[in-house]
């Protein structure tokens, strides 16, 4: 890469161009842009042909790590170059082929869970591009953050309800039934008053959920993310967090539900906002 720059600038700016010098250089620098090609060409391949150890979690994948290592060295050769085309276009096939190679290989690895492998590789691709600020780029940068963002909103729906299944079994078989009821015109106030969710029915799922189930649920729920995450990459809190909030959003829309279809009836959920920050801060700081 580097004569490529060096030898280009050269044949550039020779004044005597029909010169066996000049001539020498130029078919020199001939040789030197193949031998490029081949090498991107060969950069490509090791992206396609990629081979993941499928007997352990999958973390930063290969490809993505030497893109990294590649970009960052490839900026101080070619950067305000009269070769940077030669860079840019290639940047265009290799980050195109690294996204679609990173959806393969989620649906593939069994150990990882596609989310985890799409999350760490997006937002280690966001983070990167952020570094190196190159204008062609900027729209796989903006597409790697929706990636990472999405990735990480999957991650959290599909795996939030594991461990708390009696809170979701609250949720799903009883509050579910009063959307229904809602739905079919019957006025929020006179939900009560159906035998399958009165008041004795909503006291009976409510109590049958304490706060030490819940931290129970939760820190097994943290061991598991804990599992899936790759060190390297730091997203562990980044992913609680956004377990937290899933999980309060989730129990402000029951509190709404109950506040709208059962007023007056001072039921509540056996748990509060307050508690269930509690449990995340203090699960965090244990392990």
């Amino acid at each position: 890469m580097a004569v490529l720059v060096r030898l280009g600038r050269h044949v550039m700016s020779a004044n005597d161009t029909g010169s066996f010098l000049s001539m020498t250089y130029g078919s020199a620098l001939v040789h030197v842009k193949r031998n490029y090609d081949k090498l991107m060409h060969a950069h490509l391949k090791s992206i396609q042909d990629v081979r993941i150890i499928k007997k352990s979690k999958c973390g930063i994948l290969p490809f993505v790590a030497n893109f990294e290592y590649f970009a960052k060295t490839a900026e101080q050769i070619f950067k305000e170059t009269e070769r940077r085309t030669d860079l840019d276009k290639w940047y265009v096939k290799l980050l195109n082929m690294m996204f679609e190679t990173i959806h393969s290989i989620a649906s593939e690895h069994p150990k990882t869970p596609a989310e985890v492998i799409r999350m760490e590789n997006f937002h280690h691709l966001y983070a990167l591009l952020s570094q190196l600020k190159i204008g062609i780029l900027d729209q796989f940068r903006k597409d790697a953050k929706q990636k990472y963002s999405e990735a990480l909103s999957a991650y959290v729906t599909r795996y939030f309800g594991r461990p708390l299944e009696k809170l979701n079994a609250i949720y799903f078989l009883f509050f579910e039934g009063v959307e229904a009821k809602v739905a079919q015109g019957i006025k929020e106030s006179e939900v009560g008053y159906q035998v399958a969710f009165s008041k004795q029915e909503l006291r009976k799922v409510t109590k049958e959920y304490h706060g030490r189930e819940v931290k129970k649920g939760l820190d097994h729920l943290y061991k598991k993310v804990e599992k899936h995450l790759c060190e390297e990459e730091n997203l562990l809190q980044v992913v609680w967090r956004a377990m937290q909030e899933e999980f309060i959003q989730q129990y402000k829309y029951i509190e709404d539900l109950i506040q709208r279809c059962y007023p007056g009836s001072m039921i509540s959920l056996e748990f509060s906002i307050e508690d269930l920050l509690q449990y995340f801060s203090e699960i965090a700081r244990s392990h």
